[in-house]
């Protein structure tokens, strides 16, 4: 008499995705009464009197629909990265491959794309971007059997841009006009959780877009997604060629050597956001590699696909807590050390025990909560103490050591089979706890001035 063993997939109960939905929805809702009881005297605060209050309302909303268009490029190509490789023949050890040299790009050209970009323009950096998106979506469309090497070397510079050209581009822009109106740094705020709120749903609409072009054959309809790519790929450089020509005051690349070991090599509050910036990079590349196997580990069964946007989703709601934190007067640095080391205490637990799908899956939805909290954190401290002139090349540079770092475990782990997954883990939970660590250090060295930006 045979026994039957019943398997089932997991998944994660709608009730999930209304109770992030429903979040999201209560805190962006409430805010504008909570705003206009314990702030009465600003006015210039995220929703002090629309969704998208500014002084250059026009630019806010132009940008964050690039910004849109530029976060469902960054996804879309990921929707079926992995089967794709399989259906033209890529074996696991040239997909490690692959992972390398992107990685590798990211580090030795990806980390001089931003000083390039202070040079020449954050705008050309970010028409770049596109024009980047476009040449890989015609590759796909055009070519039998596509060259993913050359795909991947665009794709990864491409990433690389998108990292710090839209936000440099965004901080100029604003100061034109909010400078001179006194609320520079409250228009900022609100631009940048809005960026994260966007990229994670604009992320979560990238996989709605992929799985209704390649629809139920994904043999015929594997190449379909790149057909969307180079549509929204030519969008976007229409819409950024005909509107706002950002031209700003560029200096001389003497002037701009001797400003950048001024202001940002010399200053020990600069290298502490770098290495706190860099130890998140890390962690969240760590866990984008691993999140799938730690999931379908001793051979569980997961639908990864509902998965996905449940931490996107997670990550959406952390950023409608960044203006009720910063509008209850706590200082940004306690708020980022707090973050960091829920992300730590989270990993490490992770990198312990595997637990049971729920818990993990909770475990992960916390971690990009934190995320998509500490990202607009960051990014409000940059604009504090990083002269816009500089604030490219600082954000790329310091994302460096994080490419370097995982360069090198991904060597370990894919060649030489050194380093378990759960060793990984463990390393980003100790990059997390050094990021706060770095905050802590940074609260010491408050006692100066903040600079945002400087004189010739």
């Amino acid at each position: 008499m045979g026994i039957v063993i019943e398997t089932s997939i997991w998944e994660p109960s709608s009730s999930v995705f209304i109770f992030i939905f429903f979040s999201s929805f209560l805190l962006l809702s409430l805010f504008p009464f909570y705003l206009s009881k314990h702030a009465p005297t600003t006015k210039s605060s995220a929703f002090s009197d629309h969704p998208f209050s500014s002084s250059s309302p026009r630019f806010q909303l132009y940008f964050l629909l690039l910004y849109f268009l530029a976060s469902v490029l960054e996804g879309l190509w990921s929707v079926y990265g992995e089967f794709e490789l399989v259906y033209y023949g890529i074996s696991k050890e040239d997909t490690v491959t692959f992972m390398l040299i992107g990685f590798g790009a990211a580090l030795f050209v990806g980390s001089l794309l931003g000083l390039v970009s202070d040079l020449i323009g954050r705008k050309k950096t970010c028409l770049v971007f596109f024009i980047l998106h476009l040449i890989v979506g015609i590759l796909k469309m055009v070519a039998p059997s596509p060259s993913f090497w050359v795909a991947n070397l665009c794709l990864s510079l491409a990433t690389s841009i998108f990292s710090f050209s839209f936000e440099t581009w965004a901080v100029v822009e604003h100061d034109k006009v909010d400078s001179k109106l006194g609320h520079r740094q409250d228009i900022l705020n609100e631009t940048f959780w809005l960026m994260t709120f966007f990229e994670s749903a604009s992320l979560i609409g990238s996989q709605v877009i992929g799985n209704w072009m390649v629809g139920g054959n994904l043999e015929k309809g594997i190449g379909s997604p790149s057909i969307a790519a180079t549509l929204l790929a030519i969008l976007g450089i229409t819409c950024m060629s005909r509107h706002y020509d950002g031209t700003t005051k560029i200096m001389t690349f003497k002037d701009y050597r001797m400003s950048f070991s001024v202001y940002i090599l010399g200053d020990r509050r600069i290298w502490l956001l770098a290495c706190a910036q860099a130890c998140l990079h890390f962690s969240i590349a760590v866990f984008w590699i691993l999140w799938a196997p730690t999931l379908v580990a001793d051979g569980r069964e997961v639908f990864l696909g509902l998965i996905y946007p449940c931490l996107l989703g997670a990550r959406m709601l952390g950023s409608t807590v960044f203006p009720w934190l910063i509008n209850a007067s706590l200082r940004t640095e306690d708020c980022l050390t707090c973050a960091f080391v829920v992300q730590a205490l989270l990993l490490s637990i992770i990198a312990y025990d595997y637990e049971e799908i729920g818990v993990l899956v909770t475990q992960f939805s916390l971690y990009h909560a934190c995320i998509g909290l500490i990202l607009p954190l960051l990014a409000r401290l940059r604009t504090m103490y990083v002269p816009n002139e500089l604030r490219g090349g600082m954000i790329s540079l310091s994302l460096a050591p994080a490419n370097a770092a995982i360069l090198f475990i991904l060597m370990q782990r894919g060649y030489y089979r050194t380093i378990e997954n759960s060793t990984m883990i463990v390393f980003a939970a100790v990059g997390l706890f050094m990021a706060a660590g770095c905050m802590e250090a940074f609260k010491g060295d408050m006692k100066e001035e903040p600079i945002s930006t400087f004189k010739d």
